[in-house]
């Protein structure tokens, strides 16, 4: 099965959503584009990033979503600025373009 996902994945998420098909997994925690489009060809549950933010804040894990976002725009990792948007107008956070 990993062979065939590395056709169009690199080896981590084909490793990953490989894992996740073969142990009936409740969730996989993927951003990629195409490989959530796979993950979801097979059945997997998929979350991003933005969902377990959601769900930590959710649940009192953190106090706000927004310096989290924060942190990972600083490092390189490329989220779209309307599903920011509506990710902390949902909870309750005011928006301002953060890139």
């Amino acid at each position: 099965m990993v062979v065939e996902f590395l056709k169009e994945l690199d080896l981590g998420e084909a490793e990953s959503i490989a894992l996740a098909v073969e142990e009936k997994a409740k969730y996989l925690i993927i951003d990629e584009y195409k490989g959530r489009a796979i993950a979801d060809a097979y059945g997997v549950k998929i979350v991003g990033i933005l969902g377990v933010l959601i769900q930590a804040k959710q649940q009192g894990v953190i106090s706000s979503v927004k310096p989290n976002i924060e942190k990972l725009i600083e490092i390189g990792f490329r989220l779209d600025k309307k599903l920011i948007a509506k990710v902390l107008r949902s909870l309750g956070e005011e928006y301002q373009d953060l890139s």
